[in-house]
């Protein structure tokens, strides 16, 4: 399935954003700095926090499904079968019994690219677990070297933002060995794994070297938003013929209907 002339890299591509909270989130929006149309699907019963909805929902189309109701899961499965990419976070095996899970849509979508995002890794004793950022740094030791005295949370989201970016560029390369190759393609990151990353590059690092932030100026951009005049990170990529942007503001969810362009 080789990718058509046009005017960007991920022009034409179509993406299904079933997650929620960063990680996720930050995969589909990196995908959508690239040209893909990204369609965010959210369920109405969930709850959520708005301000990492705004940071995260760049670029993106926002729409409600409830899967509890067989009519809007239909929706879900007719989306798919025009899909390129199909994103989920949810816990393990949790929309596989849904019938969402990555070899169930690569029988519906022959050629779809899954990508499974969790917080311990999908093998193993703790692959059902749920997790998130906080749990990732304390399990895989990051709060025992961030703390001095006792154990002491990275003043970032470093696993959420960081798994979101190796998914997007595990995404990209899959799309390409799909354009080259053929086939269906699934894609896994997990939490905790972007931690045992950072230690693979070393962290010896003083705390007391560091300075703070400095001048952020040049990483942001302004945007008009349905909240307002929004103040954010821009894509932090540059690229000469085609520089990554959004073409789309962040909006609320639910904002838009779920269907494709």
């Amino acid at each position: 399935m080789p990718f058509a002339e046009a005017p960007r890299p991920l022009s034409g591509v179509r993406v299904l954003d079933l997650t929620r909270v960063l990680a996720g989130p930050t995969c589909a929006r990196t995908l959508a700095e690239h040209g893909a149309d990204v369609l965010h699907i959210a369920s109405p019963g969930l709850p959520t926090i708005e301000r990492f909805e705004m940071d995260t929902g760049h670029g993106k189309r926002q729409a409600y499904l409830d899967l509890n109701s067989p009519s809007e899961a239909e929706t879900l499965r007719e989306l798919v079968r025009s899909a390129d990419v199909f994103s989920q976070g949810f816990q393990h095996h949790s929309l596989e019994r849904r019938g969402f899970g990555a070899a169930q849509l690569a029988a519906l979508r022959p050629g779809i690219i899954y990508v499974s995002e969790n917080a311990f890794g999908h093998e193993g004793p703790w692959q059902d677990r749920p997790g998130w950022e906080q749990l990732a740094q304390s399990t895989t030791g990051v709060a025992v070297t961030q703390g001095i005295e006792r154990p002491t949370l990275a003043p970032a989201a470093m696993n959420d933002y960081t798994t979101g970016y190796f998914a997007a560029l595990g995404t990209m390369m899959a799309l390409r060995r799909r354009a080259v190759e053929g086939g269906s393609w699934l894609v896994r990151v997990s939490l905790s794994q972007t931690s045992m990353w950072y230690y693979r590059l070393g962290h010896d690092l003083d705390r007391a070297a560091a300075t703070g932030l400095g001048d952020t100026d040049s990483f942001l951009e302004t945007t008009t938003t349905p909240w307002g005049e929004m103040r954010h990170l821009r894509p932090p990529l540059r690229m000469s013929e085609t520089d990554p942007h959004w073409a789309l503001p962040t909006s609320p969810l639910g904002s838009h209907e779920p269907v494709w362009l």
